[in-house]
């Protein structure tokens, strides 16, 4: 059995320094890996990404993220990113990882995703130039997520987790109001995790939505984004064959 802790969308500042670092510190005791579902920060500022840094520094499980919007907001993903991976943090962008789980192989596979809407209500590459960047932008990470699941299969990896911050199915946007459902995620990114196949999908974004989702192939989708959890993290357990 793995567990996997995850949370998104703390959006830490200055001012909150500390206030997740006690319920990091029990990771040991109640999971094998924490995943960080995007938007960390409140505006993808530097000093906001050594906040987070600090509070991930020299825990005691791996620690594996993607950044979400609000990362990119300041136009420093990259600068944010190096803060991460300097406390530790594994971050990805159209790749995987392996982490070493209790003598198991677990593959994280990560993109940021973006948006463009859902089977029948979606956007489409036609048209203005800028729209159809939008959905190729989209395409671009399903097809990063898809490939990296892939790799960590050809790997060995038997039990492998999608890590996104836009969502990859409606379900999970429940709460949410439906006219903004093509800003919360894209239906590219269930795609990819059908095709290549997963364990576990995890995003964030959704602050208004429900955990609880699942792909048309079957895979479960979970929202962790911190509004819908209301706890420091959550905790999905993975069989292992």
């Amino acid at each position: 059995m793995i567990r996997v802790a995850a949370v998104g969308d703390i959006h830490m500042g200055p001012e909150s320094q500390g206030l997740l670092r006690p319920a990091f510190e029990t990771l040991p005791e109640c999971a094998d890996l924490l995943l960080l579902a995007g938007d960390l920060t409140r505006h993808g500022t530097p000093e906001e990404a050594r906040v987070v840094a600090q509070e991930v520094r020299g825990l005691a499980v791996p620690v594996v993220a993607v950044l979400g919007n609000h990362d990119h907001h300041d136009e420093q993903p990259e600068k944010v990113a190096a803060l991460l991976e300097d406390a530790g943090v594994r971050v990805l962008e159209g790749e995987g990882t392996v982490v070493e789980c209790g003598g198991t192989r677990v593959g994280v596979a990560g993109t940021k995703g973006f948006g463009g809407g859902f089977v029948g209500r979606s956007a489409g590459e036609f048209g203005e130039p800028l729209m159809k960047e939008f959905v190729r932008y989209s395409r671009r990470c399903a097809d990063g997520l898809r490939t990296s699941l892939e790799e960590l299969d050809r790997q060995g990896c038997g039990t492998r987790v999608a890590l996104t911050h836009f969502s990859p199915v409606a379900d999970t946007l429940a709460g949410e109001p439906p006219e903004i459902y093509p800003f919360l995620g894209s239906y590219l990114l269930a795609e990819a995790i059908d095709t290549a196949g997963a364990d576990l999908s995890v995003h964030g974004h959704a602050h208004a939505g429900t955990e609880h989702g699942m792909t048309a192939g079957g895979v479960r989708v979970r929202n962790v984004a911190q509004p819908v959890i209301r706890r420091a993290f959550n905790v999905y357990h993975l069989n292992v064959d």
